[in-house]
């Protein structure tokens, strides 16, 4: 295969999408190759870089079954799950904290702040 067309931002031809463009018509692009590249210039970077897909060549997005929307339950389930105090936390603990706000924020030392 050879090099991707490159195009600039905006500047993308009718009859290719980026993979968020086909969700929002109800697409995925269903195990076909990149078709082509956008590329939008930045300062002090390089670009930000979409893949660009055919539209015609997409397919409908598999429908929500039961069982998979109780395993994406279950998954966010999992991720409101405190691991320190076993308790819902009602919103997805952060990664960067590790423990629910209240877990983290328990002081380690003391209520007076010595190490001792």
């Amino acid at each position: 295969m050879g090099a991707l067309p490159v195009f600039r931002w905006r500047l993308a031809p009718d009859g290719l999408a980026t993979r968020r463009q086909l969700r929002a018509l109800g697409l995925r692009p269903g195990g076909q190759d990149v078709a082509a590249q956008l590329e939008r210039p930045r300062r002090r970077r390089g670009p930000l870089v979409a893949y660009l897909y055919r539209v015609d060549l997409a397919v409908p997005v598999r429908p929500m079954t039961p069982a998979r929307r109780a395993a994406l339950a279950a998954a966010n389930r999992a991720r409101r799950l405190c691991p320190v105090c076993r308790r819902d936390a009602g919103y997805v603990i952060p990664t960067s904290l590790g423990a629910c706000v209240p877990c983290a924020d328990a002081d380690p030392h003391g209520s007076d702040g010595s190490t001792r």
